[in-house]
């Protein structure tokens, strides 16, 4: 009895620290939504939190001083005295407070408070980053123009593009492999499987000059087909460690079987190990796939920053402009990066556990 009631208890403490994990993550991506739907003034000026009902100083009475007063000393207002730089922050006085108006008219207002909202919510923020934000240039004559930017739509296509293909080559190959280290016997076999383990920990930085020089020289730098294969060769490592993992716990006798009914290698690959592997499938090409669609310093080298060709994470970059002045894009433009993560993530999730624990338990 006393046992249950300490696992209970330390399930619920395992369960409040969950909830608090998950509180702290979800609290950004809130304000993150609601920001994307506030107008760019009310994000310079408020933050998000101002669009649900709170408590707010509104402009009220209007004092005027004497022009006797002398604002280096003391100023007395409704029998009490301030200082000059109380009266510029605002100084509580009873229910109300007091701050200049304008300190040179000797004007002081009397502020009351009270529940406000700032319910200003609007879509021009995701229509300026869909569709393009318009400009008004003047030109040489002093005539002006408006000149329309591009959106996301055509970094959205490319960066799908660039996603899928460099998350299936590479989950495929490796499942490839993971099944001949684990069931193959051939010479070099450990000492390859190591190597591949060891590419792990090479920081990506170190090949992308020399692999940068091979790609100019075969003419694959620039195509999709050059930023396939570097997404390609630098998620390899992972992808096939962890999918040896799974297919190397799969029962043997499932193999002996096979065998026995005269399957080949590749039958037993098509029909026994992709059907098993799912989940452990699900699980790495999400993975490999939020690394691919928020890369940014890869797909720079090996694509450019050209607008047919940028990826999400580029234009999103590039949204702000050369002095951040339309900062403010950058709410609904990362919310609208999110959405297709997201949509993966909540497709594949009923695999996702199942393949990050399986072979964590031999038998």
């Amino acid at each position: 009895m006393v046992g249950k009631k300490k696992r209970k208890g330390s399930k619920t403490v395992v369960n409040l620290i969950l909830g608090v994990i998950c509180f702290i993550w979800l609290l950004p991506t809130l304000g993150l939504f609601i920001s994307s739907f506030r107008p760019a003034a009310d994000i310079l000026q408020t933050g998000w939190w101002k669009v649900f009902p709170h408590q707010e100083w509104t402009a009220g009475e209007t004092l005027k001083l004497s022009k006797d007063v002398d604002l280096r000393e003391p100023i007395e207002v409704n029998g009490k005295t301030y200082s000059d730089d109380q009266l510029k922050a605002g100084v509580k006085a009873d229910d109300s407070r007091l701050i200049w108006e304008n300190r040179r008219a000797r004007t002081i207002n009397v502020q009351e408070q009270g529940w406000k909202t700032v319910p200003d919510l609007t879509l021009d923020n995701y229509n300026n980053v869909l569709s393009g934000k318009e400009y008004k240039l003047k030109e040489a004559d002093g005539s002006e123009t408006m000149q329309k930017g591009t959106g996301l739509s055509q970094a959205f296509w490319n960066t799908l593009t660039i996603a899928v293909p460099a998350t299936v080559i590479p989950v495929l190959i490796a499942s490839f492999a993971a099944y001949a280290f684990a069931w193959l016997r051939f010479p070099g076999r450990k000492t390859l499987f190591v190597i591949i383990i060891a590419m792990l920990v090479i920081p990506i930085q170190v090949a992308l000059i020399p692999v940068l020089k091979d790609y100019t020289a075969l003419g694959l730098n620039g195509s999709y087909l050059g930023i396939w294969l570097a997404h390609t060769a630098f998620g390899l490592p992972l992808v096939t460690y962890f999918m040896y993992n799974f297919i190397s716990q799969l029962p043997k006798d499932l193999f002996e079987s096979a065998f026995i009914d005269g399957a080949s290698h590749f039958t037993i690959f098509s029909r026994l190990i992709l059907p098993l592997s799912v989940p452990a499938l699900a699980s790495i090409g999400i993975f490999q796939f939020l690394w691919v669609w928020n890369d940014y310093l890869v797909s720079l080298i090996f694509i450019g920053n050209q607008p047919s060709v940028q990826v999400m994470s580029m234009k999103i970059a590039d949204l702000v402009g050369s002095r951040g002045n339309d900062w403010h894009l950058l709410t609904s433009a990362a919310f609208i990066s999110m959405l297709m993560p997201l949509a993966i993530f909540f497709l594949l999730q009923k695999y996702f556990v199942r393949g990050l624990m399986g072979g964590s338990v031999k038998g």
